[in-house]
């Protein structure tokens, strides 16, 4: 019988895990079994202890890091117990997870770097100050070798070969390092030392979050974790994950107000309401609400909004009013920016080599193309020749949100 079935669930919880869940999938039970959990920690007194493991492998964040942001913010308010793992132990294996090849490790100057900056970006969504903030290094880093191999005893060469990137790996005749195959043994571990009910991670952490269940049961634990995964945010070309490795598609939560609304405002109409319902604090009727208006509105005053409120939250309502303003000024009214930054022109010079100088491009490659697409603009008239002298004083634009005064 599974804990669903033990008690009659009321519908206050239900309507609570119907919200933190939203676009999310729960394991095992779903929206019924995490009901459940809420409302026995209400009965009992006891808050839910919920795990995020977090491994600092760059010093900045972006809005794909803030959806699972938002719903640990969630369990604040109800108030339960926020667990923020740093990974001193596993950012130094690397997380294998959806890689085609082993992904490098890192030393412990920087995970404590990047920890740092991490907090500090955080804060702007989380109470930092009320979560318990742990790094798995204090307990890995002491573990003997009869612990680590109880811990491997664990599980089988078999269930690691089901997830995905070790059997495409493996399939592929491409290198598994032998540790690679700690990393989710670890991550799991730590389920067990903090006593999590529920972690959450984004739906390429399936394995992992679920091995944590398994290691709990393993070590004794009687109600083991439950796993919510949340979706894998789309950059604003709506194709590729949101990464910074393609920045020309990803939206830093540090970026400057201006880029953060105009890159927001370049996302397709189809991630209007996903973006309401995973970067923002939307009500479930609101967002009903949103995507009725998109059926026959303009997307692009609905767009406006989005841009503004999450412009808001990151920045404060003047940055947001004036990234507002500029954005209805250069790209609807195709003006020029009030703070266009000038470039003094010593000598005539090539379009091509203008551009990539200036970094408007970084290849002359890619300089040809801008052009051929007819992307560059000078005093407002477009550019059509790659053989085109810049020789004189004017605005040089390149897309929507690029600009210089040529001096």
């Amino acid at each position: 019988m599974s804990t669903s079935e033990k008690i009659v669930v009321k519908p206050e919880f239900i309507k609570q895990a119907e919200f933190i869940a939203r676009g999310t999938e729960v394991l095992p039970d779903g929206i019924i079994g995490l009901a459940t959990k809420l409302q026995e920690s209400k009965e009992n007194n006891k808050p839910l202890r919920i795990k995020l493991g977090m491994d600092p492998t760059r010093p900045d964040l972006h809005l794909g890091h803030t959806v699972v942001m938002r719903k640990l913010k969630e369990f604040q308010k109800l108030g339960h117990k926020i667990i923020l793992i740093v990974g001193g132990a596993t950012a130094m294996i690397g997380d294998p997870s959806g890689k085609s090849e082993t992904r490098p490790s890192l030393t412990k100057e920087q995970v404590d770097f990047n920890a740092k900056t991490y907090f500090d970006q955080m804060s702007k969504v989380l109470d930092i100050q009320s979560a318990e903030i742990v790094n798995n290094a204090d307990w890995l880093h002491k573990m003997q070798l009869n612990d680590l191999l109880k811990l491997a005893s664990k599980v089988t060469v078999a269930q690691m070969m089901t997830r995905e990137d070790f059997k495409k790996r493996y399939d592929e005749a491409k290198p598994i390092s032998i540790h690679e195959f700690f990393y989710p043994l670890m991550q799991a571990y730590d389920s067990v030392v903090v006593d999590a009910d529920i972690e959450l991670g984004g739906t390429d952490q399936r394995f992992n979050i679920l091995l944590g269940r398994d290691i709990q049961a393993a070590y004794g634990k009687e109600s083991c974790q439950f796993a919510m995964l949340l979706p894998l945010l789309e950059g604003t070309d709506g194709v590729v994950k949101m990464s910074k490795s393609y920045p020309e598609h990803c939206i830093s939560i540090t970026e400057d107000p201006i880029n953060m609304y105009g890159k927001l405002m370049s996302i397709p109409d189809n991630l209007i309401s996903r973006y309401f319902m995973l970067l923002t604090d939307i009500s479930t009727e609101e967002l009903n609400n949103i995507e009725a208006r998109l059926k026959t509105e303009n997307p692009r005053d609905i767009k406006m909004k989005l841009a503004f409120e999450i412009t808001k939250e990151y920045h404060n309502e003047q940055a947001a009013i004036m990234a507002q303003n500029e954005f209805v000024n250069v790209v609807q009214h195709k003006g020029v920016p009030s703070d266009v930054p000038e470039y003094k022109l010593d000598t005539p010079k090539n379009i091509v080599e203008l551009l990539v100088e200036l970094k408007f491009a970084t290849s002359k490659g890619e300089a040809k193309r801008l052009i051929q697409q007819s992307a560059i603009k000078f005093e407002n008239e477009k550019i059509t020749d790659i053989n085109t002298i810049i020789s004189t004083q004017g605005v040089l634009q390149a897309g929507k949100r690029k600009f210089v005064k040529i001096i």
